[in-house]
């Protein structure tokens, strides 16, 4: 089954302990890609030490709270909620592309969203629409839009110059609850969403944790996760898609909407 990485969206307007989501956005795993294009590595170092700062002392300890009061099976709507608000960017993003999975996207989301109840269960996989991922990143690469160097956004993490946008494009103006008329709903939302998926992660702090240099360590682990995900979405010969190491299983496995934290 195809799971769905997690990505960043709907926290353009949210508060600042929206910190760490893009820091564990990939895998986990080594990649021997230090090398990497990192012309900015002053100011993405500096804005890495904020991020982390912020996470250790806001998102980290909401999220162990969270994940201790909330039972598994709330966790599990809410990211099924989330998850199906996130096709309607993976619909404009297929579709932007020229992909025909647009069509089985948007009807993956009007499934959801109806006999569903609003997106608090999946009924659409195991009819046979499973999820994809598809953001501004990948729609920019598809252009032919090079990729450029690799930046630490405030609050977001990880990202490269060409993927920068995201946050505005895919979590914003992608996203059905920037055009709820109740604002205050829809930041209250987004911090729920950004919990919950912190929660999720929890696990995988002790190997960021334990890092010798965690800022090269989560660098390679995002570039290598996004050149995976443009990689599988865009497979070249046709029909091939990259393998994935055994801890990039695993996160994929952990961001299933049913899975514990």
């Amino acid at each position: 089954m195809e799971r769905k990485e997690p990505c960043v969206r709907r926290y353009s307007l949210a508060l600042p302990v929206l910190v760490l989501i893009g820091l564990l956005l990939g895998g986990c795993a080594s990649t021997g890609m230090s090398g990497s294009n990192d012309p900015l590595q002053g100011y993405n170092r500096a804005m890495f030490a904020f991020n982390m700062a912020v996470d250790k002392h806001a998102l980290r300890p909401v999220a162990k709270a969270y994940a201790k009061v909330a039972p598994s099976f709330l966790r599990g709507r809410v990211s099924d909620f989330f998850s199906n608000l996130g096709d309607v960017s993976t619909t404009v993003n297929a579709a932007l592309q020229g992909k025909p999975q647009a069509l089985g996207d948007l009807t993956r989301f009007l499934m959801n969203t109806t006999f569903g109840l609003g997106g608090l269960f999946d009924v659409a996989t195991p009819l046979g629409l499973p999820a994809h991922h598809e953001d501004i990143g990948m729609t920019l690469a598809t252009w032919g839009v090079p990729e450029g160097p690799y930046v630490v956004l405030p609050f977001f993490g990880p990202s490269t110059l060409r993927n920068a946008p995201a946050p505005v494009i895919d979590g914003y103006f992608f996203n059905p609850l920037t055009y709820y008329p109740r604002p205050l709903t829809d930041e209250g939302l987004a911090v729920l969403d950004v919990v919950n998926l912190r929660a999720k992660l929890l696990p995988f702090d002790s190997l960021i944790d334990q890092s010798p240099d965690p800022y090269i360590y989560v660098k390679e682990v995002y570039l290598q996760q996004r050149r995976y995900l443009l990689e599988q979405n865009n497979p070249k010969p046709a029909n091939k898609k990259p393998s994935l190491t055994s801890l990039q299983k695993q996160l994929l496995e952990m961001e299933s909407p049913d899975a514990g934290s």
